[in-house]
């Protein structure tokens, strides 16, 4: 089930051979490995005019001794440049490195609540049409417990999906380190001019609201970052690494799961301690939310609100309440109490009930929850009857249907209200009065 590049990863060959092998039959293929290769080498004329020429300037590219050759050698044949990239390889004769390799010093441990670093991931994930998806993702660090957390994405990262990325972080942390550590990524800074950055109109407004300090690295400087580096490669190779994708709440879900089962539950390599167990002392030395979402809604798990007013909990569907939907990164609370849910909202109000449903992929829906409540009923009434003509027979006609259709009333007048009506007023009151004679309440 494997591709020609992930055969050529495991099998060490070149993805060209393992094409050509591929595309043989079996019998064929066995034919072909158990034969003895006789190839002529090339360049077995020309090895020791190659092997000086390489010794004498080692820094020399396949393409340049190919031409000394041609220069030297009126009879040599045309061949591929890499054949000579072959006999620097046979007889070891490395290119010479042209920069001086940088040294590197671990630095001492940053004392806590002090710093946290940032940076971004994608991946491409299979799906269960067996089609990919790509994700992207936002990682924070705080530096010294390495207590980590990860918000995905289906789209891009843009400045405003950080900003929520950074609060729900500092949420799941309850505090804010005192300064964060980021790459020169064009979400966050315009431009750098030695030292002196632009950042950004939405991300420096956010600066400005926060008691963090933004560090940024210099360019092309990963190693100044390299815990969130590491904690990048961390998410793809052990959570992402096999999973198949069905949402992005979903997965945002299992990564929540996953930080608190494995990334923050397991002794880190580095500090040789429990991520969670030192992110216990370092909360007391973080910063305090500045603008929480909530003051009561720490304990309650907060949920991304999907564009059908919708939230998915342990793998099910749940509905909220029409216009709950307020654009990306909008977030319900959930609570679970004796079997049942309870919704709330950033201003913790209950928006919603559900019971907890045993099974997965369900679709649990309040039957009331598609309706608009922002107007009261005797209002929407007033504005059907204006619609009508406010004559006697518009009256009479909705009071019989308020009678005969209780529990669908505000359905029916919400349907009314979507229908322009561009008819005379006499054609109108006739069509009510038909209704009213054949009792057709709807």
């Amino acid at each position: 089930g494997f591709n020609n590049s992930q055969i050529s990863r495991q099998t060490g060959l070149d993805r060209a051979t393992v094409r050509k092998y591929l595309q043989m039959k079996e019998k064929e293929f066995h034919l072909w490995i158990s034969s003895p290769r006789k190839m002529p080498l090339k360049l077995s004329k020309y090895i020791d005019f190659v092997r000086k020429d390489l010794l004498s300037c080692p820094s020399l590219s396949a393409a340049q001794v190919e031409d000394h050759l041609k220069e030297h050698f009126s009879d040599f044949p045309h061949i591929h440049s890499k054949t000579v990239y072959n006999l620097r390889k046979k007889y070891a004769i490395a290119k010479p490195k042209l920069q001086e390799q940088r040294v590197f010093e671990k630095l001492p441990e940053l004392p806590y609540g002090k710093q946290a670093q940032v940076d971004f991931g994608e991946s491409w994930q299979k799906t269960k049409t067996n089609k990919r998806k790509k994700v992207y993702f936002f990682v924070i660090v705080l530096s010294r417990s390495r207590y980590k957390y990860v918000y995905f994405s289906d789209k891009p990262f843009t400045g405003e999906k950080a900003i929520v990325a950074h609060d729900l972080a500092f949420e799941y942390f309850q505090g804010i380190p005192q300064e964060i550590l980021y790459d020169q990524d064009s979400i966050f800074i315009h431009n750098e001019n030695l030292g002196d950055y632009l950042l950004t109109e939405k991300f420096s407004s956010y600066c400005q609201s926060q008691v963090f300090k933004p560090i940024f690295c210099r360019k092309s400087d990963p190693q100044s970052k390299g815990k969130v580096e590491n904690v990048v490669k961390y998410v793809k190779q052990n959570f992402l690494c096999g999973r198949e994708f069905i949402n992005i709440e979903i997965l945002q879900q299992q990564a929540i799961e996953w930080l608190q089962r494995t990334a923050n539950q397991k002794v880190h390599a580095g500090i040789q301690k429990v991520p969670k167990k030192c992110w216990e002392e370092e909360k007391k030395h973080l910063l305090p939310i500045k603008h929480k979402r909530t003051v009561s809604q720490s304990k309650k798990a907060s949920y991304n609100v999907r564009k059908d007013n919708t939230i998915v909990y342990k793998s099910n569907f749940y509905s909220l309440p029409a216009g709950t939907y307020k654009g990306e990164g909008t977030q319900v609370f959930l609570e679970e109490k004796s079997g049942q849910l309870y919704l709330y909202s950033s201003k913790n109000e209950l928006i919603a009930k559900h019971k907890k449903s045993p099974g997965k992929g369900e679709y649990i829906r309040n039957t009331d929850h598609h309706r608009t409540k922002s107007d009261t009923l005797i209002q929407m009434q007033e504005k059907v009857l204006e619609h009508l003509g406010q004559s006697d027979i518009a009256r009479d006609f909705l009071e019989k249907l308020h009678k005969n259709k209780a529990r669908y009333y505000r359905d029916n007048l919400q349907e009314l209200l979507k229908h322009k009506l561009n008819f005379e007023q006499n054609i109108i009151d006739e069509s009510l009065l038909f209704c009213i004679e054949n009792k057709q309440y709807n």
